[in-house]
């Protein structure tokens, strides 16, 4: 067996062996100093379950606003399975990965349609948008269930503690191999505080870079801060980036500006509108340079680097392809369309006035 991975399991029984003191000082440290999220205070299942989808591959600071919103249109599974799927979408604009809302509003149709929720993870798994993290940390939160959630933070912070060298070919197979770790290592008594602790723990101090070793609550335990560079795990291997370029075009006619939307079987962004590509209006994207270019706009989608051109482009002639709309610059605010899309129209739309 690879040293390295002896070395891990070595150090991983050694902490089980404490983890009555690890929970302990893990719990004390997380009721003191945890902080005050709108999800925590007054707690629900539906909360939970909210904020868990709102959560996924979004920083928190970032769903603060929206979880408000969202409370105060859909403040529970009733009124959010009674919406219509656009009122929904155009909610939760500008959060991205627009499957969550999706899944979100399914699983409230789901939710009202049964005698009561599931209690158990393998009922939540049953349900439209829920993995093993998400049933995990619904139910532990909500119901006391003794599961243990595994995502980013906890990777790093239980990967910290045993000084886990093995090199994960990504987050996937890292929240696998630990896993059970983390199952070993809950608080039997508390697990969902000791889920959102070891969450919170990863957020908050024990960072990607720099982290705040003097003020760690269980530094004691901590492997990799006796080697010397907790920051070198856990080890992931580095994505490959690949490059896109998109030629996106910007017509203007009676006040109207030219859309396109996403059909609504479409895998991503279905329903939701962005700006035409050369391609929607019949064009290739070799007809445009220099002279018609408006902006050029950089985003990144999971492994892909784009960089979108937008150039200026005549009204296309006779009937409009599937899927281009002519829309008011007045009602545009009621479409609901991607978040970068919405940033660059509006930001066009002022700059030509």
């Amino acid at each position: 067996m690879n040293l390295r991975l002896v070395d891990f399991f070595t150090v991983a029984k050694s902490l089980i062996a404490q983890k009555t003191a690890f929970q302990r000082n893990l719990l004390s440290w997380y009721r003191v100093h945890q902080r005050t999220l709108p999800w925590r205070t007054e707690p629900s299942l539906y909360k939970t379950v909210v904020c868990e989808f709102m959560l996924q591959q979004t920083q928190v600071k970032t769903v603060l606003p929206y979880f408000a919103r969202w409370l105060e249109t859909f403040p529970d599974f009733k009124t959010l399975a009674a919406a219509s799927e656009d009122r929904v979408l155009k909610l939760w604009e500008g959060l991205g990965y627009y499957s969550r809302a999706r899944n979100l509003h399914k699983l409230a149709k789901a939710v009202v349609a049964m005698p009561a929720p599931p209690a158990t993870p393998e009922g939540w798994r049953e349900l439209p948008g829920i993995g093993p993290y998400t049933a995990a940390a619904i139910t532990s939160i909500s119901f006391g269930t003794r599961t243990a959630v595994v995502d980013g933070n906890v990777v790093r912070v239980l990967a910290r503690l045993t000084a886990n060298a093995t090199e994960f070919k990504d987050g996937t197979s890292a929240v696998k191999t630990l896993t059970p770790l983390a199952n070993a290592v809950l608080n039997p008594d508390a697990p969902g505080d000791h889920n959102q602790a070891m969450m919170e723990l990863g957020a908050t101090v024990c960072h990607r870079q720099n982290p705040l070793c003097t003020v760690c609550p269980v530094l004691a335990f901590c492997a990799g801060s006796k080697h010397g560079d907790p920051e070198s795990f856990p080890v992931l291997t580095a994505k490959v980036i690949e490059q896109r370029a998109v030629t996106r075009v910007w017509c203007v006619r009676d006040r109207k500006l030219l859309l396109h939307r996403t059909a609504a079987g479409a895998r991503r962004l279905a329903n939701l509108h962005e700006l035409p590509t050369a391609e929607h209006i019949g064009l290739a994207s070799a007809t445009f340079d220099k002279t018609t270019l408006v902006a050029k706009k950089k985003r990144g989608i999971t492994r892909f680097a784009i960089t979108e051109s937008i150039h200026r482009a005549p009204p296309p002639r006779g009937q409009l392809a599937e899927g281009l709309v002519w829309v008011a610059v007045s009602k545009i605010d009621t479409l609901t369309l991607s978040g970068p899309h919405r940033r660059w129209v509006t930001e066009l739309l002022a700059a030509k006035s």
